[in-house]
């Protein structure tokens, strides 16, 4: 008995759950009946496909087309799909403020004819499944903002917002696509000019634009793609008329230029004329779009487009490159000396110079130059005469590439260039140049040849010493004779040679210094006499047995207040900068405390005389 109660009950529970999940949920609430009760349309827009306008003898026809819609009626063309979407989103929230009952209608003295809806001139009847009835509109109520609507299958009239209303008295054109296309700048492939200047095409390959007519070149993807978008965000200003009759007073008979845009290799893309300006709107210019059949009037700033020449739109960039896929910078001056940098990881080393490592402040500075780096001046688009700019035996050749360091499916071992470029003549501030296999000669700062540095030993880090200070154990400075010192007990500084009381703050600062030398820049081409009378030497040892020598000279001017140096553990020379120069020169030997006279000077343990310049 228990299990049969059980069972009755657990049936109960299911029904009453059942009636609950596909019945009461689906009914509305209490506070959406209330609203739905106020509304005067109840209908779904995602089901409405269709929009009929009647206004007197004017008829308006709206299709819902593709998820777009267009206008049937009184023309064929785009329709504005916000202004569509916005009226449908206005209807669903247009209530009635009050409702005059038929029965009273029909007891007063005028009827209908008072709220004027029994013979309305202005009527909308959407369409679509569960589309509701038609909408008739009457007279304006003499309250303001307030006018009389009533459904065409009800005696019922309502008093209602003015809006919906106005909202569709506006002229045919009012909801008519202002937009000149659908088409969004990303969607376009291909574009083809035809102006006054002669004919030119652009075209998309990979994430880049290239220039295909009337020459083979980089396209700037900005530029292309601001070209693009006057066409595609233009606005119509005025629908002229259709395109079947005359056009010649329009000047598009003959069209002053055109453009086509493609998405796709495969259709027949879509063709903008370009004709003359009206006599009265000056600011405009008379366009045919064909996809629409149509002549419009635009903004006459998408006339610039006519003006638009292959030089326009050049990329500028000198070359074009990932630096993802960069893994190798060759800079080769062919007869004198080639430097090759590598990436590792995440660094770079000098490949050509033992992978020593490279400065990577320098290199990552190489790679921004080269990537922003503009050319100047087209100088000509075939390079039958290398000779003329240098080319043909280049003073320097710089070579992008990557490298792969085993053989795959996709790639096999080795280096793979990305791009080559070639360095001619020198003309006043600029510098001939090629680019692989590019046959344009191009001219780019003369400027840009000095941050490209062929010696291999100028890309060598800048750190000279990397030492803590209390690593030195006894050092010596050298000028005209020597001063050194050790360390003794308690890590106490002592003559080896030279005499006087120490200056423990001035050994400080040259200690610390010396131990975090840092260059400047390397230099090449230095002149032999730079060093033929140092300015001094430091020597140096890191550990108590004095075996691990190190030795640094200081030589001539480098210009800018700057000094050229050496060191015997690296190659090459480098600038030493003043501030560390005076840090290495002070004073070793405490200088007595003196009453100062009017004519008395202290003179330096250590005086340099620059040498003369270079």
């Amino acid at each position: 008995m228990r299990t049969r109660t059980t069972l009755i009950l657990l049936g109960i529970v299911i029904a009453v759950g059942l009636y609950i999940r596909f019945y009461e949920s689906k009914r509305p609430n209490t506070e959406e009946a209330n609203r739905r009760a106020q509304n005067i349309l109840n209908f779904d827009r995602e089901k409405i496909d269709g929009i009929v306008i009647q206004n007197g003898d004017d008829r308006i026809e709206l299709k819902r087309v593709n998820n777009k819609w267009r206008m049937e009626a009184p023309v064929k063309d785009s329709a504005d799909s916000s202004t569509i979407d916005s009226l449908l989103f206005d209807l669903e929230g247009w209530q009635k403020e009050a409702t005059i009952k038929g029965k009273e209608i029909e007891a007063s003295k005028n009827g209908m004819a008072e709220y004027g809806v029994s013979k309305a001139k202005l009527r909308l009847k959407l369409q679509g499944p569960g589309a509701p009835p038609e909408i008739l509109f009457g007279n304006n109520a003499a309250l303001e903002g307030r006018t009389y609507v009533r459904l065409e299958n009800s005696k019922d009239v309502f008093l209602a917002p003015i809006s919906i209303k106005n909202e569709i008295s506006k002229k045919p054109d009012e909801f008519r696509d202002r937009k000149l296309t659908d088409i969004v700048a990303t969607q376009v492939t291909r574009v083809a000019f035809k102006t006054p200047a002669g004919e030119m095409e652009v075209q998309k390959q990979g994430d880049h634009w290239q220039i295909v007519k009337p020459l083979r070149a980089r396209a700037d993807d900005q530029k292309v793609n601001d070209v693009i978008a006057q066409i595609t965000t233009s606005r119509i200003a005025q629908f002229a008329g259709d395109d079947r009759g005359d056009l010649h007073r329009y000047g598009l008979a003959e069209p002053r230029g055109t453009v086509t845009l493609f998405t796709s290799d495969k259709n027949q893309g879509q063709l903008l004329q370009i004709g003359g300006v009206p006599e009265k709107e000056k600011d405009q210019v008379y366009v045919r779009f064909a996809p629409r059949s149509f002549v419009f009037t635009v903004p006459k700033a998408i006339e610039q487009v006519l003006n638009t020449k292959p030089n326009d739109i050049r990329d500028r960039h000198l070359v074009r490159f990932d630096q993802n896929q960069l893994d190798r910078i060759t800079i080769d001056a062919p007869g004198k000396s080639k430097a090759v940098l590598a990436r590792k990881g995440e660094n770079w080393t000098i490949a050509n110079h033992d992978n020593l490592p490279a400065n990577p402040a320098e290199v990552h500075r190489l790679i921004d130059t080269l990537s922003n780096e503009q050319v100047t001046k087209f100088v000509d688009d075939v390079s039958s005469d290398l000779p003329k700019y240098g080319l043909d035996k280049p003073q320097l050749i710089v070579t992008l590439s990557s490298f792969a360091s085993e053989n795959t499916a996709e790639t096999k071992a080795g280096e793979h260039p990305l791009t080559t470029v070639a360095f001619g003549r020198v003309e006043g501030n600029d510098v001939f140049a090629r680019v692989g296999d590019e046959p344009f000669i191009l001219a780019v700062r003369r400027a840009l040849l000095d941050d490209l540095f062929a010696d291999p030993l100028q890309w060598q880090e800048l750190t000279i010493f990397n030492f803590k200070p209390e690593q030195i154990h006894r050092f010596a400075v050298v000028t005209d004779r020597e001063q050194s010192l050790t360390r003794g007990a308690n890590n106490q500084w002592q003559w080896v040679a030279g005499s006087g009381a120490i200056n423990t703050i001035n050994v400080q600062s040259l200690l610390n210094t010396l131990a975090k030398l840092h260059a400047v820049r390397w230099v090449a081409n230095v002149p032999p006499q730079a060093f033929e009378k140092p300015q001094f030497v430091i020597t140096f040892t890191t550990s108590p047995d004095d075996k691990a020598l190190h030795k640094l000279t200081i030589g001539g001017p480098a210009g800018d207040g700057m000094w050229l140096a050496r060191t015997d553990e690296r190659q090459g020379t480098f600038v030493l900068s003043n501030p560390d120069l005076n840090a290495l020169r002070l004073s070793l030997v405490e200088t007595p405390t003196a009453s100062p006279t009017p004519t008395a000077s202290v003179a330096p343990a250590m005086s340099v005389s620059p040498a003369p310049s270079q």
